[in-house]
């Protein structure tokens, strides 16, 4: 409709309307201890986190302060884990009525395109929480031991581009080492 104007939560639904109801999620999070804020890769931290902005930038120092604050070591996904999270995330979707799109489990992270009435932040923290319990109750992860960072990566997918975009970086996107 002219005169309308669009934000970056928005996107243009099948009538042509603005909507705030992005298409999926891409949904990144780290194992505990391996992507530390400092670390050569950048970071996202509360001072750059506004979308479209700079991440922090490599610091030797501040990674060094980082992981000195490390409650128990780095964690590394073996094949038995990876295998349990990605039963664990497909089955909170099956469950929860969410839309899989693509999903990758590897050694020190995840990434979801997901589909959900609910905001990134929420399923993100159910994608971990079902994942650490399966782990729990398979007899491969301690209870009470952090399997994840705090938070990690909430992007809205707006468009199927985006979506078949996001889809094939899961994907294929992901280097050789696992």
């Amino acid at each position: 409709m002219a005169g309308q104007r669009r934000d970056r939560h928005q996107r243009r639904d099948r009538q042509g309307a603005f909507t705030s109801t992005p298409v999926a999620y891409l949904i990144t999070f780290t194992t505990y201890g391996t992507w530390m804020h400092g670390d050569a890769r950048s970071s996202v931290d509360a001072d750059h986190r506004v979308y479209g902005t700079p991440y922090a930038k490599p610091n030797v120092r501040r990674e060094r302060v980082e992981r000195a604050k490390l409650k128990h070591p780095s964690v590394v996904l073996s094949d038995v884990q990876r295998a349990i999270v990605d039963q664990a995330v497909r089955g909170v979707c099956d469950h929860r009525e969410w839309t899989l799109y693509a999903l990758n489990v590897r050694t020190n992270h995840v990434h979801v395109v997901v589909s959900a009435p609910a905001p990134p932040e929420r399923l993100m923290n159910s994608l971990k929480s079902w994942s650490t319990r399966r782990m729990v109750e398979a007899g491969v992860w301690s209870a009470g031991t952090k399997a994840w960072t705090r938070h990690g990566s909430t992007r809205y997918v707006w468009t199927r581009e985006q979506l078949l975009a996001a889809c094939r970086y899961v994907a294929e996107a992901q280097g050789d080492d696992l």
